[in-house]
Order: structure tokens, then C-alpha cells, then sequence
């Protein structure tokens, strides 16, 4: 049967397909044999291992000192705080203290006014001038009473209100000292309305609680002294890492502001008490103190722990892609796995590892960054 033109071309279309659809199968099959089946496996050539000077080691132990980061604040021991304050009371008459300012030891912080003061001075001066006359009518019924001229009970009243005016007068001198006025410079010719609050130490003024004209009850404080000589970095640690920490430990401390400046303090008492959040504070002192170093400012702290025996590689053997850590194991003589890795502190070159679980591979200690470079390119590709 004879054949016409038409069926001759349809005949040569069909197959020109077949024979491209076979040649497409059997490339996609090639390609996927060539595949690792991995795509953190990487295969070098001869020429490839060559050029990028791979050099494979296994995982060693090292000691490695790990970094415990607290937190806490700057804070002033009780003993260093001094509170002002008038034992009796009385109007603030003049002062002139800022917040911030220096005093020192001895300098009159305020000078205070009230007419009890007066009335102190009056009654101590008053008991004074008794003395006198008590103490010779004591001496005089002594005297009778051994003669058998006067009776005993006149003469143990008379020893009773003599011994009863010299407490008195010994109690007033006290109240006059606790108010600023000496005893022993006190006569009728200088008796004062006012008296001054004297600085106890040398320091600052950390606060003011008062005003000119305004009244001040004993119990009311009105300035609030700091002696910044002994201030202590006071750090909040939690129960799990208290027993990584001793006595004379190195403390490096930075503010948030300037975490380069790192300020050096040593550990000097450790709490032997937990807070409802299971922690204790830390103290610690500075070893040079920097008077831009407020009470009450916050610090982050980096304490370096005793060092520990560790796994470790070659701080050039890790590499971060993606926002995670690797390392590159060897398969074979030319096979090489980007494998995740957990790392810990660095210390002199060397990173210790974490997980996987320690084992006998051999991990690639140089070039493991022209690995990663040539694996995500052919990835890309």
C-alpha cells in the first residue's frame, strides 16, 4: 500500500520526539546519579584537594576557662551611708548643700534654730550653779553626823541631792554634746538659740529631705551622706552557678552604655541565702574605683571560671553559615560533611565543642572556610 507525502513527514515528527525524550530521561538520570545526596557533602578532585591545602586533624582536650555573664548594680556598704539628722529637733535655719556636692569631715552642713535649745542651756547652767551649795551642805552633814551632832537621815538626804545633782548635770552635758553645743564652753554669756550640724566623715551629698523654715523632728532624716571610699559592685547570681565562684575570683564589669571600659573587681563575700528566685548577691570590690561609678548604676559582669578539661578544635576549624556553626568531618580521602556543631568559649586558638558527643572523625583543621566557599557555589550552580 502505497504511502503518501503527508504521513512520510508525520512518521519522521514522531520520532524526532522519541528520540529527544530519551536523550532528556537518560540526561536527568546522569545528572541525578552525579548528585551527592547530601547537600552538605562536598567531593573534591585531585586538583581541587590540592589547591585548597586540607589539612584533617582529630578532637583534643585542652583546659579551656569558661565565662559566667551576671548582672547587678553598684551599691554603698550600710557603713559608708551616714543619715543627718537633729537628735531634738528644730527649724533649719541656713545650709547651702546641692546633691553632688563634696563636705568635709567636720564641715557645718546646717545650722538649726529652736527655743528648746535655749531651755537646755538654761536648765544645764541652772543644775551647775546648785552644785556648789549641794555638794558643801553634803560635806557639813558629814561632818555632824560623825560628831553625833546631826541624825542619819539628814545627812542621807543630803548625800541623796548632792549625788542626784551631779547626774543631773552629767545627763544635760550629754544632750548638749548630742545637739553640737560643748558643756565646757558654756556660760550665761553665750547662750546661742541656734546650733550646727557637723559632717561626720568626708563624702558627698547623696540626698536632701529639707528646706530653709522647715521644722525637723528627730526622727526625720535630712541629708544623706556617702563616703565613696569602700563602694562595692553587688552582683545577683543564680543557685546553679554560686558554686563556680570563691573568694578572690577576678570580676570584670561594664556598663551598658560603655561595655568596652571594663572595670576590675575581686570577689569579697558570697550570699549564704536564696531569694525567691533562687538567688544570692555577690560582693565584690573594685580594684580601683571610678568615681563616674554611681550607687545605684547597673552593671553586666563577666567572671571567668576555673579552667576545665575540653574538647576542642582549632578556632579556624568552625565556620557560621546561616546563623549556625559548623565543622567539616571527613568521609573519605576526598569526601568532606559540613556537619552543626554546638561551640563554647575560645581560648588561645582553640574552640571547644559542645556536641555532637566526642568521636574518633577526623574534622578538617585548615581550609575548612575554602570547603564551605566552594560547597554553597556548586550549590548555587
Amino acid at each position: 500500500m502505497p504511502f503518501g507525502p503527508s504521513f512520510l513527514s508525520g512518521l519522521l515528527f514522531c520520532s524526532a520526539i522519541f528520540v529527544l525524550t530519551a536523550c532528556s530521561e537518560k540526561t536527568s538520570e546522569t545528572n541525578a546519579t552525579a548528585a551527592p545526596a547530601d547537600e552538605n557533602l562536598i567531593q573534591l578532585s585531585d586538583a581541587q584537594l590540592k589547591n585548597a591545602e586540607i589539612v584533617t586533624g582529630t578532637l583534643t582536650q585542652r583546659p579551656i576557662s569558661s565565662v559566667l555573664k551576671v548582672n547587678g548594680r553598684v551599691e554603698v556598704p550600710p557603713q559608708n551611708v551616714v543619715s543627718i539628722s537633729v537628735p531634738t529637733g528644730g527649724y533649719l535655719d541656713e545650709t547651702d548643700l546641692l546633691v553632688g556636692m563634696n563636705v568635709r569631715k567636720g564641715q557645718v552642713l546646717a545650722v538649726m534654730e529652736d527655743q528648746q535649745y535655749i531651755q537646755l542651756q538654761q536648765d544645764y547652767l541652772t543644775a551647775k550653779s546648785k552644785i556648789n551649795f549641794l555638794e558643801n551642805e553634803y560635806l557639813r552633814q558629814k561632818d555632824l553626823n560623825q560628831s553625833k551632832a546631826s541624825s542619819d537621815k539628814v545627812y542621807q538626804l543630803s548625800e541623796a541631792e548632792f549625788r542626784s545633782q551631779k547626774v543631773l548635770i552629767s545627763a544635760l552635758a550629754q544632750k548638749l554634746r548630742l545637739v553640737g553645743i560643748n558643756p565646757d564652753h558654756l556660760s550665761e554669756n553665750n547662750i546661742t538659740r541656734t546650733v550646727k550640724v557637723i559632717s561626720p566623715i568626708n563624702g558627698y551629698v547623696s540626698k536632701i529631705n529639707t528646706n530653709i523654715g522647715k521644722y525637723v523632728s528627730p526622727t526625720e532624716v535630712m541629708f544623706e551622706l556617702v563616703n565613696p571610699s569602700d563602694i562595692h559592685l553587688v552582683l545577683k547570681v543564680f543557685e546553679k552557678d554560686v558554686d563556680k565562684l570563691y573568694i578572690g575570683q577576678k570580676i570584670w564589669a561594664y556598663t551598658n552604655n560603655q561595655p568596652e571600659r571594663k572595670h576590675l573587681s575581686e570577689v569579697i563575700m558570697i550570699g549564704k541565702d536564696l531569694t525567691s528566685d533562687r538567688a544570692t548577691e555577690v560582693q565584690c570590690h573594685f580594684r580601683q574605683y571610678d568615681k563616674a561609678l554611681i550607687p545605684g548604676t547597673y552593671m553586666n559582669a563577666e567572671v571567668e571560671v576555673k579552667n576545665n578539661q575540653a574538647y576542642v578544635l582549632p578556632e579556624d576549624a568552625i565556620v557560621r553559615y546561616q546563623g549556625k556553626q559548623y565543622a567539616f568531618v571527613q568521609k573519605s580521602n576526598k569526601e568532606f560533611l559540613m556537619s552543626e556543631v554546638n561551640v563554647g568559649n575560645t581560648e588561645n586558638g582553640f574552640t571547644e565543642i559542645l556536641s555532637p558527643a566526642p568521636s574518633q572523625h577526623n574534622f578538617v583543621v585548615k581550609g575548612a572556610y575554602t570547603l564551605l566557599m566552594s560547597l554553597k557555589n556548586k550549590s548555587e550552580e
